[in-house]
């Protein structure tokens, strides 16, 4: 018997009817399906996880400073304890022990393969195992995969790559947690300070962009702009920090003709959008429909599992080569629901096959996420604008250029010179997939193209070289703007690319490499964030941090926890042990030494107050010291600069514990008519 193991039941199905396993032994969801020589059974995700700290040592349950670093001699799985997970891990004890062949048919990906591995290892598998590997889940994929078995030695990179990462993250996740709780949370920890290799990093971005926008002073400027036959020409002398400066330039011009200087014409083209990867998908859909990073992904999962789409969690835009040869099929099946965009393609002769969209070198285990050419009916509001969004994008990527013509036109009054340009489509192209849209796609730019939504500017009448007129200039006084706050879609853009601003699609292709986390993981890191409450939503879009949020990562004072480019460099060692560059071991050696150090850096710094409690900080200055803000402590508020000499204490007697910060503002005005005097706070 061959056992084949997928990672949900659904999947089980699809393999077990293309395999003629059709007899069901399933009760309440746990069993099997068998048939044909093949015994198709299932897990639900994870049935095994690393084991807890109090398995390897009984003293390590207790929370204690003295036991950290906490790192086990050599790390072990057991089963999740939930009844209904141990009863199909029996199931698949069982069956495993009767077979003559294991066939891995987890999700095609690092975790997929991590999530099968150790199922079996848990049960003891002694036989081969074969790995199916497949892209999509429609029934021709399933076929081309078991006549194309993979080895499992094939994926030993891969699940070691998977392993390290659990280990790395059982290893800072836990420690570091226990550490900071027992250093600076509540003596009563009712909520541990949550510190993760990627979620602290994640929530520092926040907070530092948070702190940049609240400290932001803005800077005032003005710019001289003048207005010639109905179009709006700026100064080239761009901004005037100096008011009475502006206002000479102004005056220097005023009452002279406009001559204009030069005019240059520049033909170009647009290249199509980029094929979508997980995180450009996730930012699109944001931008667009307003969802959330975790909601795209659970949208996109249930598109590819009714065979509608492919893979989704990839970090790559491109598509293998030998994808190419089946565009035309997969073009010809979407002819029906969308019978405008696609006869042109299949009836203009050969299919466009262009390098940014066929590339090799950039696809490593799954392509870009495309459709399957499977027809989509009855599908949820959510599915189908995800559904339609993935289609108009392949569709476009095999469409012309979009070819435009940009008019650069100068003029002059007296010494100032003045500036405007305008662009004209000339044949849509590409844009034509997406007419009548509010905007045109810009999340995922090609190669080359500046923002595109700039593609809106008016088309410029017809000047003439050296003609002359009347115009109207003005000064603008304007303000410097402060950064914008974060939205999951440029939050997901900072997670990919650890931080930094990166517009180039080119560059930023490179540095997904080093990017926060994995595409698959960083909807679940963002959720987690807003479930501890260290951040909320603002205005319906916008990411804040909480009180809670701002105070842990004001007490991390070892800057690898919360440094965005340090932490992606650790995902570009995790990528290097899946490509055999690293050992396994070195990665961990490194987190070992890395607790070490940390334990002893935190332990030998000075203590400071927690954020264990969202009320903690009231947001009031000291009124003593005028540096510090009050604090709630356990028997009166006192002042957060105490460690530099501040006693100023304010016991809950005089005013109570639960007081608004409104009702305290009261107390500390009535008490400004007496000097104000510090107490002791021991007690806070």
């Amino acid at each position: 018997m061959i056992v084949c193991i997928a990672e949900k039941p659904s999947v089980a199905r699809d393999i077990a009817s293309i395999l003629g396993a059709t007899q069901r032994r399933v009760d309440q969801g746990i069993g099997y399906i068998e048939g044909n020589g093949y015994a198709v059974t299932w897990t639900f995700g994870h049935l095994c996880t690393l084991k807890e700290p109090h398995d390897y040592r009984p003293e390590w349950k207790a929370w204690s400073l003295s036991s950290l670093p906490m790192i086990p001699d050599r790390f072990g799985i057991k089963a999740i304890e939930i009844e209904h997970y141990q009863r199909q891990l029996a199931v698949i004890e069982r069956l495993i022990s009767e077979a003559e062949l294991v066939i891995n048919c987890g999700d095609a990906g690092q975790e997929g393969e991590l999530i099968q591995r150790w199922v079996l290892q848990k049960v003891g598998c002694r036989v081969p195992i074969k790995r199916l590997w497949i892209s999509s889940l429609t029934d021709e994929a399933i076929r081309e995969g078991f006549e194309h078995l993979r080895d499992e030695q094939d994926y030993q990179s891969l699940y070691e790559a998977g392993l390290a990462r659990a280990i790395g993250d059982w290893l800072l996740g836990i420690n570091a947690t226990r550490l900071y709780t027992l250093r600076y949370g509540q003596r009563e920890r009712k909520q541990p300070l949550s510190i993760g290799r990627v979620q602290t990093p994640t929530l520092a971005l926040i907070v530092e962009r948070q702190q940049a926008i609240e400290q932001f002073k803005p800077e005032t400027y003005w710019e001289l702009k003048t207005s010639y036959r109905d179009v709006v020409f700026s100064a080239d002398k761009g901004k005037y920090t100096d008011h009475e400066k502006a206002q000479q330039a102004l005056t220097s011009i005023l009452g002279k003709p406009f001559e204009i200087t030069s005019i240059k014409k520049k033909d170009g083209k647009e290249l199509p959008p980029r094929l979508f990867d997980l995180t450009s998908l996730q930012v699109a859909c944001n931008k667009k429909f307003g969802m959330s990073a975790e909601e795209t992904l659970a949208t996109i999962q249930s598109l590819y599992e009714k065979k509608l789409t492919t893979y989704p969690r990839v970090d790559t835009t491109y598509l293998s080569e030998d994808l190419y040869p089946k565009v035309k099929s997969i073009l010809s099946d979407l002819v029906t629901p969308y019978p405008t965009l696609v006869p042109p393609l299949l009836n203009g002769g050969t299919i466009r096959k262009s390098k940014k969209v066929f590339d090799n070198a950039k696809v490593t285990d799954h392509h870009a996420i495309i459709p399957t050419g499977i027809r989509a009916s009855g599908l949820a509001e959510r599915e189908a604008q995800v559904y339609d969004l993935i289609v108009r994008h392949f569709i476009a990527s095999f469409y012309p250029d979009c070819k435009v013509s940009t008019t650069s036109v100068e003029g002059r009054v007296e010494r100032v010179t003045f500036k405007v340009s305008g662009k004209e489509i000339l044949e849509p192209g590409w844009r034509i997939v997406f007419s009548g849209e509010a905007e045109i796609p810009d999340e995922n730019k090609g190669e080359g193209d500046k923002d595109t939504s700039e593609t809106n500017e008016a088309i410029l009448p017809t000047f003439t070289l050296g003609e002359q007129g009347d115009h109207t200039p003005e000064i603008k006084e304007k303000q410097t703007q402060p950064p914008k706050y974060y939205t999951e879609a440029t939050l997901l853009r900072a997670m990919e690319t650890a931080g930094k601003f990166v517009e180039d699609e080119e560059l930023r292709e490179a540095m997904k490499e080093n990017g926060i986390g994995r595409p698959s993981t960083r909807a679940n890191i963002i959720e987690t964030l807003f479930k501890r409450g260290y951040i909320e939503k603002v205005k319906r879009s916008q990411i804040h941090a909480t009180e809670t949020g701002k105070q842990l990562i004001s007490l991390i004072n070892y800057e690898l926890l919360k440094s965005a480019s340090l932490t992606g460099q650790w995902e570009y060692k995790l990528r290097q042990i899946e490509r055999k560059e690293l050992p396994t071991q070195t990665f961990i050696n490194e987190l070992k030494d890395l607790l070490v150090q940390l334990t002893h850096s935190v332990l030998t710094a000075p203590s400071a107050p927690t954020p264990s409690s969202p009320s903690l900080s009231t947001g009031i200055t000291c009124p003593y010291c005028q540096r510090g803000t009050l604090l709630r402590g356990r028997t009166a508020y006192g002042c957060s600069d105490y460690q530099a000499g501040c006693t100023y204490r304010i016991p809950f007697e005089e005013c109570p514990a639960e007081a608004t910060a409104e009702e305290l503002q009261t107390y500390l005005h009535k008490q400004q008519t007496a000097p104000l005097t510090p107490s002791p706070i021991d007690n806070v």
